[in-house]
C-alpha cells in the first residue's frame, strides 16, 4: 500500500501548537488582556462618583484620587505588557509557521516545482509569512481584547443608562455589518494584490536568468509590458483597499459623535427622557467616557483593518500551500523490500508521461538496461531525455506503464536508499552553502573523509583539494575551481556513496574540448563496474555502449 505525505500543519494547528509550547507566555498574555480590560473600566466609574459627590458638596477623598490614577496607570502598564507579549507571541507563531512550511516544502512532489513559479513560492515564505506576524501583533489577539472591552463596557453602560444601551444596541450591529462589508471587499483586493506581487517577484529573476535569450529574440518590450501589467494589477487592488481603509475610521467617529449628541439632547428634555437615560452629572461624565471607549476599539480595527485583511490574504495563500498533496513514499513494508538480483537494472514498460496533462513527452516508451551496461540516450531538445532520467529517479510517476529499478518500482525507493543506488550528475553543478566536504556529503555526515577522498581520486581532483591549506574544509567559493573542475566535483558527489547506477544529464554541454576530454576520462573511471545512462544532445567520444535515439 502507498500512503500520501499529508502535512499535519495548518495555520490553526500551528497557532494551537505555539500556545501549548509557550504556556507561560500565553498565560501571561491572556492575563494581561483581562487585567487591562478590567482596570480600564474603573477610572470612569470612580470619576463619575467623584463628580456626583462634588455636586452634592462632598469633597473628593484622597483614596478616590489615588484609586483613579492607580487604575489608570495599571491599565496602561498592563496594556503595554499586552503589546509586548503579543509581539513575542507573534514572533514565535511566525517561527512555527515557517518551520511547518519548510517541512511541507520537503514533502512536496517534484511536479509541484515544475508547475509553480519559484517567485510565487518565495513570496509565500517571505511576504505572506510576515503578514501572519502582523495579524497577531495588530489583529486577532488585539481583536479579542477589543471585543472583551466592548462587551464589558456595554454591560456597564446598561447598568448606568438603559437608553444609551439601547442606542448602542442599534448602532453597534449596523457598524458590525459595515465592518464585515468592508472586510470582504478589502480581502478580495488584498488577495489580488498578493497574487500580483507573487507574479512580479517571479518575473524579475526569470527575466535575468534568460537575459541572453531575451536579447536574441528582442523580447524586451514584451517582458516590460508584462511586468507593467503585474504592477498595474497590484496598484488597482491596493487603491481599492486604501479607499475602504480611509473611509472606515471617519464613519465610526461620526456615529460616535451622533450617539453622544442624541443622548445629551434627549436627556436634556427632562422628565421621562432624563430618567430613561439615567443622567446625573457624574453619570453623564462616565457614560460619555464609556461611549468613546466603545468606539475606540472599532476605530482601532478600522485603522488596522488593512493589515488584518492583508494578513488574512496571506494566510489564504499559505493554506493553499499547506493543502497541496504530498509526494508518495513507500510504506514500511515496501521500504525494506529487497532488490531482485536477476531483474534488469532499469526497465521501462510502455511508459507514457506528460507534465501537468500538457503535451505528451514520452508515448508508450519501453527500455531495458542490464546491470553494468552503458547506454547513451540522444535526441532533439524536448524529446524527453531529461524526463527519462527523472522517471528512473522516481521523482515522477508515469501516467501509463511502469518504471522499475532492479525489479522494484522507481517511486518505491525511500529517499535514504536512493542516493546509495543512484548517482546523478546535472548539466550544471549546484553548490550548497559550506565547504568542499559539504558539497560531497550533501548533509549526510555518515560519509567519511576516506570515502570523499576516494571519490575525488577517481575524478582526478584529490591532489587539487589536498593542496588547499584547509583541504576538504576549504570554503566553497566560485573562484576555488574552474568550470570543468566544478563538473568533476559534481561527478565525485554522485559517486561518493558508490552507487550502482550512474545517471548523466548533458554534463558536457557547456565545456570546452579540453575540459570535456578530462571529464570523459574521469567518467570512464567513475563508470567502472556501474550501470551508466547518459543523456546527450549531441554525439561525441563519450557515447560508448548502446545508443538510443528518442
Amino acid at each position: 500500500m502507498k500512503r500520501e505525505i499529508s502535512s499535519p500543519y495548518s495555520v490553526g494547528r500551528v497557532f494551537l501548537r505555539t500556545v501549548r509550547q509557550n504556556v507561560p507566555v500565553s498565560a501571561a498574555l491572556f492575563a494581561s488582556i483581562a487585567g487591562a480590560v478590567g482596570f480600564a473600566l474603573l477610572p470612569p466609574l470612580i470619576l463619575g462618583e467623584a463628580v456626583d459627590r462634588l455636586g452634592e458638596g462632598v469633597p473628593v477623598t484622597a483614596t478616590e484620587i489615588i484609586g483613579y490614577f492607580a487604575c489608570t496607570a495599571l491599565a496602561g502598564i498592563l496594556g503595554s505588557l499586552r503589546e509586548a507579549l503579543i509581539a513575542v507571541f507573534g514572533q514565535k507563531m511566525t517561527h512555527g509557521l515557517r518551520s511547518a512550511m519548510s517541512r511541507k516544502l520537503y514533502e512536496l512532489p517534484a511536479a509541484y516545482y515544475t508547475s509553480h513559479d519559484p517567485g510565487d513560492l518565495s513570496s509565500r515564505f517571505v511576504n505572506d509569512a510576515d503578514t501572519v506576524e502582523e495579524l497577531f501583533s495588530s489583529g486577532i489577539i488585539s481583536m479579542v481584547s477589543d471585543l472583551a472591552s466592548v462587551v464589558s463596557i456595554f454591560v456597564v453602560i446598561l447598568t448606568k443608562s438603559v437608553g444609551l444601551a439601547i442606542l448602542l444596541a442599534f448602532a453597534l450591529p449596523a457598524l458590525a455589518i459595515l465592518t464585515r462589508s468592508f472586510q470582504r471587499r478589502m480581502l478580495r483586493a488584498q488577495i489580488r494584490n498578493r497574487e500580483a506581487v507573487g507574479k512580479a517577484a517571479g518575473h524579475i529573476p526569470q527575466t535575468l536568468q534568460n537575459l541572453h535569450a531575451v536579447r536574441v529574440f528582442h523580447a524586451e518590450n514584451f517582458l516590460e509590458e508584462k511586468y507593467d501589467t503585474y504592477l498595474d494589477e497590484s496598484f488597482t487592488a491596493m487603491e481599492k483597499s486604501n479607499f475602504y481603509d480611509a473611509s472606515y475610521s471617519p464613519i465610526v467617529i461620526t456615529v460616535s459623535a451622533l450617539i453622544v449628541g442624541m443622548m445629551m439632547t434627549l436627556s436634556g428634555q427632562g422628565g421621562s427622557f432624563r430618567a430613561f437615560f439615567g443622567m446625573s452629572v457624574g453619570t453623564a461624565v462616565a457614560v460619555i467616557s464609556y461611549v468613546g471607549k466603545v468606539f475606540d476599539p472599532l476605530e482601532s480595527i478600522g485603522m488596522e483593518i488593512q493589515k488584518i485583511q492583508s494578513a488574512i490574504a496571506g494566510i489564504h495563500r499559505i493554506r493553499e500551500f499547506m493543502e497541496e498533496p504530498g509526494r508518495r513514499v513507500p510504506g514500511s513494508g515496501e521500504g525494506s523490500a529487497e532488490n531482485n538480483a536477476t531483474a534488469p537494472a532499469v526497465e521501462l514498460q510502455n511508459v507514457s508521461f506528460s507534465y501537468s496533462g500538457s503535451r505528451v513527452i514520452l508515448d508508450h516508451c519501453s527500455l531495458t538496461v542490464q546491470e553494468g551496461e552503458h547506454v547513451t540516450v540522444t535526441g532533439r531538445t524536448g524529446r524527453g531525455k531529461t524526463t527519462l532520467l527523472r522517471l528512473i529517479l522516481g521523482l515522477y510517476e508515469p501516467e501509463e506503464g511502469s518504471v522499475r529499478v532492479f525489479g522494484r518500482r522507481a517511486v518505491d525507493f525511500p529517499d535514504e536508499e536512493k542516493r546509495r543506488l543512484f548517482g546523478y550528475v546535472e548539466q550544471r553543478f549546484v553548490p550548497v552553502p559550506g565547504t568542499i566536504a559539504d558539497q560531497l556529503r550533501m548533509g549526510d555526515h555518515t560519509v567519511t573523509e576516506e570515502e570523499m577522498l576516494r571519490a575525488l581520486r577517481i575524478v582526478g581532483l584529490e591532489q587539487e583539494v589536498i593542496r588547499f591549506p584547509e583541504g576538504l574544509n576549504t570554503p566553497c567559493e566560485s573562484y576555488v575551481f574552474s568550470q570543468g573542475q566544478w563538473q568533476l566535483l559534481s561527478v565525485a558527489r554522485a559517486i561518493v556513496f558508490d552507487p550502482k547506477i550512474l545517471l548523466l544529464d548533458e554534463i558536457a554541454a557547456e565545456l570546452d574540448a579540453g575540459t570535456e576530454a578530462r571529464l570523459e576520462e574521469a567518467l570512464r573511471a567513475a563508470a567502472e563496474g556501474r550501470t551508466m545512462i547518459s543523456v546527450s544532445h549531441r554525439l561525441h567520444g563519450r557515447a560508448q555502449g548502446r545508443l538510443i535515439r528518442l
